[in-house]
Formats: C-alpha cells, structure tokens, sequence
C-alpha cells in the first residue's frame, strides 16, 4: 500500500500538480478577453433572470388588453404583446427556465455520460462494445419522435423537456469519457497503480477522472446552449412550454405572425436566445483551449 500511495502522489492526479494545472489553466482562461466578456455577459443574465421581474410591476401573466403591442416605452419598457403582457417581466421569467432547462440537462447528461462511459472504457471487450452499441440504437432514434410520444404520453411540459433532452443528451459525453479513459488507462501511472493492486475503481476514481475533467467540462460547457435552443425550438413549436408560462420559444412563436407590424415583439426573445447560445460557446471553446495539454508551458 505504502508503494501505491507514492505511484498516487507521483501521479498526473496528485494535488500538487493537479492545483497547478488548473491554476495555470485558470491563468490561460482569464487572459481570453473573449471568454470573460462571455462570462460577464452570463453572469449579468443570470442576475436578472433571479431580479429583472422583481423590478417590473407586472407579472407574467398580467393582460392590460387596452395597451397591447405596445412599442417600448416608459410604461413597458420592452413592449407589450399581443395581450398587453409587459414583455420585459416576460424576458426575465423566460431566461429562468432557459438557464434552468440547461443546466439542469447538461448536468444530468454529465452524470450519466460519466457513467456509462466509464464503464466502457474501463471495462473494455464485450462490455465496451455492448454499451456503446445500446448508445448508437438510442442516438439513431429521431429526436422529434421522441419528443411527440413523450407529449402524448407524459403531456408538454417541463419535465417532458428535460427527460427528453437527456434521453438521448448524455451520448456525447458517454463516447468522450470513453475515449478519454481508453487512452489515460494505458499510461505509466495507471498501469502502475493496476500492478500494485488498486482496484479499477480506485483507478478511475483517482487517476483517470480527474485527468479527463477537461474534456468533460468543455462538453458540459458546450451542451448548455444546445439544450437552451433545444427548449426554446420545441416551445416555439407548441411542444414544450404552454401558456401562460413565459418562455423565449413561445415568446418568439407569438411575435413571428406581427413581425412586420410589430418586430419588437420577435427581436427581444430572438435577441436574449442568440446572446446565451454566444456566450455559452464562447465560454465553452475557451475551457477546451485552457484545458488543453498542448497549451500548458
């Protein structure tokens, strides 16, 4: 035992080089003027979505019919819609479910695709071909079929979004983790660790997680947007948020019929859904790049 816990110490994932690397990460990631505009970006979006509908006087679903479509003004100061709702208030409520629709699946499908990619790419053999083989069936199913059978059965809403964005969401960073512990589970410290008798689990666990957190991070990263215009796609086809609730699908499915008499109404939510799925992307390709091996001096 004594032997293993020096291979540990002197392993890629001991915590003094391990605090290193991402400190030095950390360093190539503040210097990305692009990638902490994004941050700022997200995290002044994050800040309204909790306070932006404290600030209005409206409610999301409050109708003042005699001032509808209103154009930005003192009153409203985004505009009003079709029925006089204050699309400012709006906005904010859509933002919450947007950013919480997004993580919440980038999450799950972390967890899962950690997972199951992990025990393939651990166990290897038929293991490894059976799993990802059940990965390709589900990937190959389409995704709108999935989404209208979870509809009918479960009906539209916010749980049938998440289950079905993650139904088949975690694929992606399954094949990635897989990747990455094939390749990590035949270096030095690993094979090492095996000949001193660590179990697999203590392997992965120690050694082969934590050097494959780059690729993880950038995955979950980048999958965020992809969930967020996922959501906002089927709400803007009447499969996900229902009325009254304010999202930007359905906010932008209601302003696309007035876009030439009244754009704003198609502009803001169109605007705010563009800026996330940017900054998102942003912050997720400057992760890949601080993480990356190559990168690090």
């Amino acid at each position: 035992m004594r032997q293993l816990e020096r291979i540990e110490e002197q392993s890629f994932s001991s915590p003094p080089l391990r605090t290193s690397y991402l400190k030095d990460s950390w360093g190539r990631l503040r210097s990305n003027r692009q990638v902490m505009c994004g941050l700022w970006i997200l995290l002044v979006l994050v800040i309204m979505a909790l306070v932006g509908p404290l600030l209005s006087p409206y409610t999301y679903y409050e109708t003042h019919l005699p001032l509808k479509n209103s154009p930005p003004c003192a009153k409203f100061w985004l505009g009003s819609d079709e029925l006089g709702r204050d699309i400012f208030t709006r906005i904010w409520w859509g933002a919450r479910i947007s950013l919480f629709v997004g993580i919440t699946a980038a999450l799950i499908d972390m967890i899962v695709g950690v997972i199951w990619g992990s025990i393939a790419g651990l166990k290897g053999g038929k293991v490894d071909e059976l799993l990802m083989r059940i990965s390709d069936i589900l990937y190959s199913i389409p995704y709108l079929l999935v989404v209208i059978l979870l509809t009918v059965i479960m009906g539209a809403g916010l749980p049938t979004i998440i289950i079905a964005l993650t139904l088949t969401g975690w694929i992606p960073m399954a094949r990635i983790v897989r990747g990455q512990i094939l390749q990590l589970k035949e270096l030095d410290y690993a094979t090492a660790a095996y000949a001193l008798g660590a179990s697999r689990l203590r392997i992965l666990v120690y050694h082969l997680l934590p050097n494959a957190m780059g690729p993880i991070i950038t995955t979950m990263t980048l999958s965020i947007p992809t969930a967020i215009f996922s959501e906002a796609f089927l709400s803007f086809l009447g499969l996900g948020i229902q009325a009254p609730i304010a999202s930007w699908g359905t906010m932008a499915s209601d302003g696309l019929p007035a876009l030439r008499y009244f754009p704003w109404r198609l502009f803001f939510p169109a605007l705010f859904i563009s800026l996330t799925m940017l900054c998102f992307n942003l912050v997720g390709d400057g992760i890949r790049d601080a993480f990356d091996p190559r990168l690090k001096r």
